[in-house]
């Protein structure tokens, strides 16, 4: 019986330590109230579970425990805060499973224990979850100039051309944009554009089509509103793309945070002919955005390089643009402007 207590002791303590980490993240990476909460609720139940099993501790032996030299490479580096917050959740649901399987042996009531621990786990699956979709991909930018390539606003329908022109200019994120194309047309400008721009360091996404971004090898997606959900996509992407979602409000990009969302459109800032809308946020939006400041950002609607001083008052650091590089008689140089107008690069 002692070496059975100090095996549930020892995995108790890799779940309350599991718990504080993933809590941690919850309180001080997204600065969510109620994820915290749900974390820090479950850290007390287990507590009061364990109550049920007298004088727990007294049975721990660090110095006699032979596990505590064995190391693993994997364990020694993380290559994020997401990849701490993910073997978090991984250690927590193995603690439980072991505390739940050995309390099964213990005596009424201390057996008890062990369809507590199931429900603990249960619950401890469905924060990890939700913790790991809030945390996005991980490997969120904020870029400067993403220009919107989309054929029809093209000279000569050359997208290509015009994605080089802005490449070469210095634009350091290109979207497809091509709401009407066949998917495997998408699929085939998708991998060129990738193969172009990916030597150069620059991201590229496929609007709305996470299935096509995945198959391209591109960097990410970009959704609307009426797109498919960003919670959805990120259970079916997971942590391989980066997933954008466009907001007109600080409420849809709270949710955008919530559902793991990488970066937000932000806009319209202004009227643009390119995509009507009924309503003109305008740079108040962009203010209150960059205020919250949890995700980065695109500005994005009318964008001209006139306007950016505007902008930049509110806060801006990226903008997002279509017609003003694609339909301009050069894009290099239209590019070339809208990047001498933005605040320097920041990481």
């Amino acid at each position: 019986m002692p070496n059975i207590l100090r095996i549930i002791d020892v995995n108790a303590n890799r779940a309350r330590e599991a718990l504080r980490v993933m809590e941690e993240a919850a309180r001080f990476l997204l600065d969510d109230a109620d994820l915290t909460a749900a974390i820090k609720n479950l850290r007390h139940d287990l507590a009061h579970a364990l109550a049920s099993v007298a004088a727990l501790e007294a049975n721990r032996d660090t110095p006699g425990d032979v596990g505590t030299t064995i190391k693993t490479a994997t364990e020694l580096r993380r290559e994020s805060a997401g990849e701490v917050v993910l073997a978090a959740g991984k250690r927590l649901s193995e603690a439980l499973r072991a505390i739940e399987e050995y309390a099964k042996t213990l005596p009424a009531p201390a057996n008890g224990l062990a369809a507590q621990a199931e429900g603990l786990r249960y619950r401890g699956y469905d924060l990890e979850q939700r913790l790991a979709r809030a945390m996005g991909s991980g490997a969120a930018r904020q870029w400067r100039l993403c220009v919107l390539l989309s054929a029809e606003l093209c000279p000569r329908g050359d997208w290509l051309a015009v994605a080089r022109a802005c490449l070469d200019a210095g634009a350091d994120c290109l979207q497809l944009r091509e709401k009407s194309l066949d998917a495997g047309e998408l699929l085939l400008r998708t991998r060129n554009l990738v193969a172009l721009a990916r030597p150069r360091g620059v991201s590229v996404i496929v609007n709305d089509r996470p299935d096509v971004a995945l198959l391209a090898g591109a960097d990410g997606v970009h959704l609307g509103q009426t797109d498919l959900p960003c919670a959805e996509v990120r259970k079916l992407v997971g942590r391989q793309l980066l997933v954008g979602v466009s907001t007109s409000r600080i409420e849809e990009a709270k949710q955008a945070l919530a559902d793991g969302a990488d970066y937000c459109g932000v806009g319209p800032m202004f009227a643009t002919t390119t995509k009507r809308k009924d309503h003109i946020v305008g740079p108040d939006y962009l203010r209150e955005y960059t205020r919250w400041g949890r995700l980065p950002h695109l500005a994005i609607g009318g964008i001209i390089p006139e306007r950016i001083a505007e902008l930049v008052q509110a806060g801006l650091r990226g903008v997002a643009v279509s017609s003003a590089a694609c339909a301009a008689p050069d894009p290099h140089v239209a590019v070339r402007r809208l990047l001498d107008a933005l605040p320097p690069h920041s990481a």
